[in-house]
Order: structure tokens, then C-alpha cells, then sequence
């Protein structure tokens, strides 16, 4: 017992001269670094400066005054900060960013529920691989804990869902902090990182000093002795503050294969009889530009499926890309690449996968690699590495020596066109005197032009658009991901017509999911971002109702109203058109939305029937 206490007194006794040697030296560096009293500079403008010298062309925000500074000095510098009807859209809006410009997406959120509300759309970041920061507001340091406006445990909040959370203490570290993180959220596999602002790091020292010393002098020792404190504290926090330090961007970690994997790839694929592809988003990331990968498929010619964000890749017609009958396809495969995808409940946890085939993995992600392995499936060739540095590498080991089967194409070929012959010819079914949702995709996709971006948001609707439209080309179709986030349309639609402005960017929407984001119809008129909005309404949650009325038979929850989310669209600053009867005219009034489109967002309001399109679906 004795000992133990010794020991205790011992560390106790360490620690507390640790602490006070790091108060010398804070001390010590105070004195060497006096703070420039008379500076009107803020942290803010430091933060504008890193993300400017890191091609940061966007920050999406809401706005609050614990990062009024950040967006000021921003917009000076020439970063457009576009503020959202909710900090959700805000996140998400800096998804799409990320996605399509290859650099990080930047949204900026002021203190506590401006935060909290970002929890969702960061989440969706993480799972979907998206290099974003997240740049949250505080309570100033010293009143942490204090019931200070907004004040909460942000750090833990966001510890699970983010590839790293810090705080920034004192304005010296502003720049080391955010360039640190950044290179993070882009390094390995992508993903949203948060770093967290204290607000009196963000504004002016005379301010701040104001703030914290008071403008009565001190009296008394007691009353002097916290004056010094409080002192020493804001002078900490500017000391230094404005020597030039590094801004630019580090060079962030990309795990590459190996030669010896690409070799064995080689040499299973060299004795495959029916090998088959499968590229999920991960392939779409940098360095590989899209084009290139997709050069080195085309070279391959593999038969292939593509999700995510790689749908497109081969553009709208390619007579190695199928869409349909993935399973069978995947139970006849000898050997089976999945470069990016992940055997989750996409591919039935890997049991889509027959125990004979072969199979090359290859993902950034040492659990996403592996995952489900123990009970389904097991890679032969593992690959934790860049999914489209090795389909290139790939490609050139084999070029000139390796040729697919004719015979094996063309079965999945004949299996694929029964499939859409089969879809055409439901598509031309009567469904109750309202639209055949299914015949409203058909006709959307003879008039996307090949720049067309699609965001999709929604659950029977948009499962049904997504066996009928297809992307031109590659990045041009934003869905939420593996999350399957409702409520990412309008902050997608309005971050992808940011970046690419002169494309035509349409929302497939449910009515549903419509409600959560059609607010940002109003963000888009206030910033010229133009975007044609497609709502299947059939006044319900059809993806649930699908399979719980005749389960439990009930629908409880399920039914919405035949809302007029057209005259909702006039109501924020966009155009509404209505399609109600299945003897409308479906091409005329898509033709007119894209019109109107070009000058004002503009929401086209289908009444859409039912299909046995989706019959035994299931939504979990």
C-alpha cells in the first residue's frame, strides 16, 4: 500500500512539473515572440490564405458569428462563399465539390447546432470516401465547459465519423493545423476530417483582448493575480501569430500495387475463360484521371458493371458495360475483379460471388478490403491499393496478350437485351390514369445531353431511374452512396452546377426525399446555379410501403399528399411545371423544363402510378 502511494505521489509529482515546464516555455516563447498589439490581421485570414493555396474555390456555409472572420477574409481572397438554407445542404453541397473538381470540399459551420446538423451529411462523406474539411466554430478555450453560447463536446462528436479531429489553440497553429488535415482528408482512403476554431483564435487581438482582460484595471492581489493570467493567456494566442509560415498543400500518402500483384493478376486473368469487372466509386479518385482509367478498361475488354460514382465511365452505350442481370453474371465468372466495390449487402456480402470463381480485390481500405471475408468469400489476390493505378498497370502488363472470349460477351449480351426489351415494353403499361414512372425515365433519356449531370435522391423512384437513365460519361452521376442518405439533392445539385457550370444538372427526386432540400431551390437563384428538378410523386413512402403493406398489411407512415412541390419550386425563386395524366405530353414539357433551365431553376412535378417494376424489392 505504502508503494502505491509512492508511486502516485511520484507521477503526480512528474506531471505537475511537466506542466510547469511547458508553461516556462510558453512563457519563454511568449517573450521571444511579442504579440503586435496594434495588428488589425484575424486568424481568419489565415484560414482563407491555406485553403486559397489549396485550390479551394468554394466554401459552402451558414453563417454565425463564431466564423464570421473565416468567411470574410475568404471572400476577399476571391473564394466564393455560398451560404445554404441548412448547414446539411452545406456539407453535402461540398461533397460534390469533392467529387468532381478532385481536391477537397470545404463547408464551414458556425458552433453547436450548426455543427450537430452537419452529423448526417458527414457521415455520408465518410462512408461514401469523399475528401472534405469541416470547419467548425467554438466556444473560446478558456470558457469551454463554462456554459458558453453554443458550447458543447464537439471534438467527441465528431471522433467516430471523421478520419481526425483538432482544435486549433492559438493562431500560430492555424496554418500547420489545417494543411495537416487537409493532406489527411485526401491521403489513403478519403474522407471528411474537422478541425475546430475556438473564436477567439478567428478574431482581432484588440478585440479579443477586450473580451477576455476588461477595460477596468485590476485591484487587489488576488484580482491582479487572475489579470496576469488572463494576460498570459490572449497573449499565447497571438504570440507569433503573424510570421510567415508554409501555406501550400503536402503531398498526400496513396497506397499503390504492387508489381508482384499485378503479376498474379496477370496470370489468372491469362487463364480466365469468363472473367468479369466490377468498379465502384473508389476507382473515380486521384491520381488516375477518368479518362485514363477508363482508356485502360476499354483496352482490357472485360465485360463490367459500374456503380457509384463509375457509372458512365464507357459513356451511355459500350459494348462491354451491362446493367442488368449482374447476378447471374456474377455466378457463371471464373474470375472476378472488384476494383472499389465492396462485398456489403451491394453484392450480398460476397455470396454473390461463387466459392469457385477467383478473385482479384482491390480497395484503399484495409477493412473494406477484407470485409465479410471470414464468412462469405476470400480474395485470391488482395490488393490494399489505388483501384485505377491498377486497372492501368493492369492494362499494360497485358496488352497484345490477353483477349476476352467472344462467346462469353455475347451471352451476357442476349441476357441484357431481353432485359431491356422487357423494360420497354412495362414502361408502356397504363398505371391508373397517372405517368408510368418508368416510360418519364425512357423519355428523359433520349433528351440528356452528353454534358448532363445526374444527382440522384430517392428510394422506388430513383431505384427504378437508375436501371433506365444512363450517365454520359464519367462523374456525371452523384447518388448519396452505401449510407443511402436521403436528402442529398439539393446540396449535390447545387455544388455540382458550382463546378461545372455549363453542364445541365438534374435532381431525380422522390417526393419524399424532395422535402428535405427543395429549400435550396432558393440558394440556387441566389447564386445563378441553375437546375432542372424531376419529382415522381406518388404521395408516399413507396420504397417502404412496397414491401409493408403487404407484409403486415398496413401503411402506417407511408402516406404522403400529392403535395404541389411545383408551386413550392415558384415559392423559393424557381419555375414549377405539372405533369399529371398519363396523356400528357411526358417529351414536350421535359424539352420546356430545359428551356426555362437555362435561365432559372425550374421543378417539374410528375404524378407518377404504380409498376410491378420492383416487386419483392427490399429496403434494408
Amino acid at each position: 500500500m505504502e508503494c502505491c502511494c509512492l508511486s502516485l505521489w511520484a507521477g503526480t509529482l512528474f506531471l505537475g512539473l511537466l506542466a510547469a515546464f511547458i508553461k516556462f516555455f510558453n512563457v519563454l516563447y511568449i517573450f521571444m515572440h511579442p504579440v503586435d498589439v496594434d495588428s488589425k490581421k484575424h486568424g481568419g485570414e489565415i484560414v482563407a490564405d491555406v485553403l486559397k493555396s489549396h485550390g479551394v474555390k468554394f466554401i459552402f456555409t451558414l453563417v454565425g458569428g463564431h466564423i464570421s472572420p473565416i468567411l470574410v477574409a475568404s471572400e476577399k481572397l476571391g473564394i466564393k462563399v455560398v451560404d445554404t438554407r441548412h448547414e446539411v445542404s452545406a456539407v453535402f453541397a461540398a461533397d460534390a465539390v469533392a467529387r468532381l473538381s478532385g481536391t477537397v470540399g470545404v463547408a464551414a459551420v458556425t458552433a453547436g447546432p450548426g455543427l450537430t446538423n452537419t452529423i448526417t451529411a458527414v457521415k455520408n462523406a465518410q462512408m461514401a470516401e469523399s475528401p472534405l474539411l469541416l470547419i467548425g466554430g467554438a466556444a473560446a478555450t478558456i470558457l469551454k465547459g463554462r456554459g458558453a453560447l453554443q458550447d458543447i463536446d464537439q471534438i467527441s462528436l465528431f471522433k467516430s465519423i471523421c478520419k481526425s479531429c483538432s482544435t486549433v489553440k492559438c493562431v500560430r497553429d492555424i496554418a500547420p493545423t489545417l494543411r495537416k488535415a487537409i493532406c489527411e482528408a485526401q491521403s489513403g482512403t478519403p474522407g471528411p476530417v474537422f478541425v475546430e476554431f475556438p473564436i477567439d483564435v478567428l478574431y482581432p487581438f484588440a478585440m479579443v483582448n477586450k473580451e477576455v482582460l476588461g477595460s477596468s484595471k485590476p485591484k487587489g492581489f488576488l484580482a491582479n493575480a487572475l489579470h496576469w493570467y488572463m494576460n498570459n493567456y490572449v497573449q499565447n494566442i497571438f504570440s507569433g501569430a503573424w510570421e510567415k509560415r508554409p501555406v501550400s498543400p503536402l503531398m498526400p500518402s496513396i497506397p499503390l500495387p504492387t508489381s508482384e500483384e499485378i503479376q498474379r493478376s496477370v496470370e489468372l486473368l491469362s487463364r480466365s475463360k469468363r472473367p468479369l469487372l466490377v468498379i465502384g466509386s473508389q476507382a473515380t479518385l486521384p491520381p488516375v484521371p477518368s479518362e485514363e482509367l477508363k482508356q485502360a478498361v476499354e483496352s482490357l475488354g472485360i465485360p463490367c458493371y459500374l456503380g457509384g460514382m463509375a457509372r458512365g465511365l464507357l459513356g451511355s452505350k459500350s459494348g462491354i458495360q451491362f446493367r442488368h442481370q449482374r447476378g447471374n453474371a456474377l455466378k457463371r465468372a471464373d474470375v472476378v475483379i472488384l476494383a472499389g466495390s465492396v462485398c456489403d449487402f451491394r453484392l450480398q456480402y460476397g455470396r454473390s460471388i461463387p466459392r469457385s470463381a477467383k478473385i482479384i480485390c482491390i480497395n484503399r481500405s484495409k477493412e473494406q478490403l477484407w470485409k465479410n471475408s471470414d464468412a462469405f468469400w476470400k480474395p485470391t489476390v488482395p490488393v490494399l491499393g489505388d483501384a485505377a493505378t491498377f486497372m492501368v498497370k493492369l492494362s499494360e502488363a497485358l496488352r497484345g496478350s490477353f483477349k476476352v472470349d467472344q462467346e462469353w460477351i455475347s451471352e451476357l449480351r442476349e441476357r441484357e437485351n431481353i432485359k431491356e426489351k422487357a423494360n420497354e415494353e412495362m414502361s408502356l403499361q397504363p398505371t391508373d390514369n397517372h405517368i408510368n414512372p418508368m416510360r418519364l425515365f425512357f423519355e428523359l433519356e433520349k433528351v440528356l445531353p452528353d454534358n448532363a449531370i445526374l444527382v440522384a435522391d430517392g428510394g422506388d423512384f430513383v431505384a427504378t431511374g437508375a436501371y433506365i437513365l444512363r450517365p454520359r460519361g464519367p462523374l456525371q452521376w452523384l447518388d448519396p452512396g452505401a449510407f443511402g442518405t436521403l436528402g442529398v439533392g439539393g446540396g449535390f445539385a447545387l455544388g455540382a452546377k458550382l463546378c461545372r457550370p455549363d453542364s445541365e444538372v438534374w435532381i431525380i427526386w422522390g417526393d419524399g426525399s424532395c422535402g428535405y432540400s427543395v429549400a435550396e431551390i432558393d440558394t440556387m437563384k441566389r447564386f445563378g446555379a441553375h437546375v432542372i428538378s424531376v419529382v415522381g410523386n406518388d404521395a408516399g413512402w413507396t420504397q417502404i410501403l412496397r414491401e409493408q403493406e403487404p407484409m403486415f398489411n398496413s401503411s402506417v407512415a407511408c402516406k404522403l399528399e400529392h403535395t404541389n412541390y411545383h408551386e413550392v419550386s415558384q415559392g423559393y425563386g424557381g419555375e414549377g411545371l405539372l405533369l399529371k395524366y398519363d396523356k400528357d405530353d411526358i417529351a414536350g414539357t421535359l424539352r420546356r423544363a430545359q428551356t426555362i433551365g437555362q435561365k432559372s431553376s425550374v421543378l417539374l412535378n410528375v404524378w407518377i402510378g404504380k409498376t410491378s417494376f420492383r416487386d419483392g424489392s427490399i429496403s434494408v
